[in-house]
C-alpha cells in the first residue's frame, strides 16, 4: 500500500509539473516552436494522466478514447517541433494535415469501441505503430539536419524522452513490463529532468533571437562568410575586432551574425574568435622559429589584447598553459 501511494503521488506531481510547463510554454507566444512543444507536452500529459487515473478508477470508454487520440498527436507534434525549432522557416498549412488522424480519432471517440472487442484490439496497435513511425521519422530528421549544436542537442533530449515513454508503453502492451503505471513514473522523472534543464541551462534562451528572420540556410552562409574572412584575411588578428566590426566588414546585421555563429558553431562571437587565435598561437608555440619569442609577444601577435586573457583562453582550450604547451614540443625535439 505504501509503495502504491508513493507511485501515485510521484505520478500526480509529474502531471502537475508538466501542466505548469505547458502553461509557461503557452505564455511564450512569440515562436511557433514553443507552442508546438507545449502541445506535445500537453498530449503526453493527457495520455499519462489517463494512465494514472485508470489504475485507480474505471473510466468511461469515451474518455479513454480521447486519451488514445492524443497518442496520435504526439508523433506528428514531435516531428513538427523539430522542423520548427531547427529550420526556422514558415510552415505550409499542409504540414498540419499530419494531425489529421488525431482529429479524426478524437471526433469519432464516442463511437469507437474500447471494450476489448476485435476492432478495439486492432485499433490500439495501429495507434502505437503510427507513433512509432513518427518517432523513427523524428530520429531520421535529427541525424540528418545540419543544425546548431545546442538546439540540436535539446531536440535530441526531447526525442529521447518521448522514445523512452513509448518504449515503456510498448513493453506494457507486449507484456514485457508488468506494471502499467510504470509509464507514468518514467514520464514524471523525465518531466523533473527537463524542468531542471530549463532552470539550470535556460534552454529557452536558445531562442532569444525571436525578432530575427534568419533561417538555418542563411545562418550557414553567414558562418561560411565569416570563416572566409578569418581564414583568408586573418581578421581575427585584429585586437580591436568586435562583433559589430566583423558584421560591418561582411555588410551584414550584427544580430544575425551573432545568431548564426551561436546556432551553427555553438559559440558566442568571442569564443569563435578565440578559437582561431588559439589555433594560431599553438602553431607558433610549436614552431622552433619562435622558440625565443616571449609568450606575451605571441599573445599580441595572435590578436589577444592582454596576456591574461590569452592565458585563460588557452588553458580553457588545451588544459595547459602556453608555456607548458611549448615545453612539450621542446622535449620532443
Amino acid at each position: 500500500m505504501v509503495a502504491k501511494g508513493v507511485i501515485l503521488v510521484l505520478s500526480c506531481l509529474g502531471v502537475i509539473q508538466a501542466l505548469f510547463l505547458c502553461v509557461y510554454l503557452f505564455s511564450l507566444r512569440d515562436r511557433r516552436s514553443n507552442l508546438l512543444l507545449a502541445f506535445l507536452l500537453l498530449s503526453l500529459t493527457v495520455r499519462i494522466g489517463k494512465s494514472v487515473v485508470y489504475v485507480y478508477l474505471d473510466l468511461d470508454p469515451r474518455i479513454r478514447n480521447l486519451a488514445i487520440a492524443t497518442v496520435l498527436a504526439t508523433g506528428p507534434l514531435l516531428w513538427l517541433y523539430g522542423k520548427a525549432l531547427l529550420e526556422r522557416q514558415a510552415f505550409s498549412p499542409r504540414r498540419y494535415l499530419h494531425l489529421g488522424p488525431f482529429a479524426l480519432y478524437a471526433l469519432l471517440s464516442p463511437i469507437i469501441p474500447n471494450d476489448g472487442s476485435l476492432l478495439s484490439r486492432i485499433l490500439y496497435p495501429c495507434v502505437l505503430l503510427h507513433q512509432t513511425a513518427y518517432l523513427i521519422l523524428s530520429w531520421y530528421y535529427l541525424f540528418n539536419v545540419p543544425a546548431g549544436t545546442r538546439l540540436k542537442s535539446w531536440y535530441r533530449n526531447i526525442v529521447t524522452g518521448v522514445s523512452i515513454v513509448l518504449l515503456v508503453y510498448g513493453g506494457v502492451y507486449l507484456g514485457w513490463i508488468p506494471f502499467y503505471i510504470l509509464g507514468a513514473v518514467f514520464f514524471s522523472l523525465l518531466v523533473y529532468i527537463f524542468s531542471y534543464m530549463l532552470l539550470k541551462r535556460h534552454v529557452f534562451a536558445l531562442e532569444k533571437y525571436t525578432s530575427s528572420a534568419i533561417d538555418s540556410a542563411s545562418a550557414r552562409r553567414l558562418v561560411g562568410q565569416v570563416k572566409d574572412l578569418f581564414e583568408q584575411q586573418a581578421a581575427y588578428l585584429d585586437r580591436e575586432l568586435t562583433l559589430k566590426r566583423a558584421a560591418a566588414q561582411l555588410s551584414v546585421n550584427a544580430r544575425d551574425l551573432s545568431q548564426a555563429i551561436n546556432e551553427q558553431e555553438g559559440k558566442n562571437f568571442a569564443e569563435f574568435v578565440n578559437h582561431y587565435r588559439i589555433a594560431k598561437a599553438k602553431t607558433m608555440l610549436a614552431d622552433s622559429a619562435y622558440a625565443h619569442e616571449k609568450v606575451a609577444s605571441i599573445a599580441y601577435d595572435c590578436g589577444f589584447g592582454t596576456v591574461t586573457s590569452f592565458n585563460v583562453a588557452f588553458k580553457a582550450a588545451t588544459q595547459m598553459t602556453p608555456t607548458q604547451y611549448r615545453e612539450q614540443f621542446a622535449l620532443i625535439k
